[in-house]
């Protein structure tokens, strides 16, 4: 049974209380009654969450915590107190930050990119706003280039985005490289552009080479044709501003998607933009 994380356990018996679940190892949980399943029975299996309440007991909930062990997430500042500060992660119990933790010192409904650890000395979970302490690009394994990953977009810079790539690595997405809109905290699809000789990643929020970038670029153009009745006020000598707006692609990606729909002949060319030749 592992603390902060799901667990699938086994229904063993029903109390006053709630019902207690086990693991394959005799370990067992208690499930309080508002978090029971209406219609759960005896020997069935229920997936949890397995954390320390209020009292420091070890629990089993049905909510959603919005961060599990060894992972990152931005949360919103709740509370401080002398010792440190208080994360709303989705649970009853807040989750704590200690001052050791903290770049600086956490003020009340910030947010904050942090990683949830296991204390050894305490068995208690603990968040650290610390956060470059616990990325893992001086060993990385299982990232290649034009890799399709998932980020979590933490912190801007002068040079682009700082982002979290699949719970494990920092990256950065250059500025002159977005052509949609970015926000701190965004989740979104990307994809492994170059990792260096130092551990540093380049991110793209593209897919690499020619023909996979205009596969994707081509089919939200058709995806936006059928949307507008057919047509399409966009044109290659349109404003490039007016592309990104419209379909979040540079307007070189956009000409040469139209270039490619143009040839295969699924759209025609007009004056004033573009349309599905049916």
């Amino acid at each position: 049974m592992e603390v902060g994380k799901y667990n699938v356990l086994t229904v063993l018996r029903a109390t006053s209380v709630g019902i207690y679940l086990g693991d394959d190892e005799g370990n067992d949980v208690l499930l309080p009654h508002k978090y029971v399943p209406e219609e759960i029975e005896m020997g069935q299996e229920i997936n949890v969450f397995v954390y320390r309440d209020s009292e420091d007991r070890i629990i089993a909930t049905t909510l959603q915590p919005a961060i599990q062990l060894n992972q990152f997430a931005i949360l919103e500042v709740v509370a401080t107190s002398s010792i440190g500060a208080f994360l709303d992660w989705g649970l009853e119990k807040d989750l704590f930050v200690p001052f050791k933790e903290q770049n600086h010192k956490l003020q009340t409904g910030q947010w904050v990119p942090v990683f949830l650890y296991l204390d050894e000395e305490t068995d208690r979970l603990v968040a650290s706003a610390k956060i470059n302490k616990y990325f893992q690009n001086d060993q990385i394994s299982d990232l290649e280039p034009q890799q399709k990953v998932e980020v979590l977009v933490y912190e801007k810079t002068d040079l682009g985005y700082n982002v979290i790539i699949d719970n494990k690595y920092k990256g950065l997405i250059y500025e002159n490289e977005i052509f949609r809109r970015l926000a701190w905290g965004d989740q979104t699809t990307a994809y492994i552009k170059n990792i260096r000789e130092d551990g540093k990643i380049d991110v793209s929020l593209q897919p690499l080479g020619f023909l996979q970038a205009r596969d994707e670029n081509t089919q939200i153009i058709l995806d936006k044709l059928s949307q507008n009745g057919g047509k399409l006020g966009l044109t290659d000598h349109s404003d490039p501003i007016d592309i990104q707006e419209h379909l979040n692609m540079s307007k070189k990606a956009f000409k040469k998607a139209i270039g490619g729909l143009y040839k295969e002949g699924k759209i025609r060319l007009d004056e004033d933009g573009i349309s599905l030749v049916l």
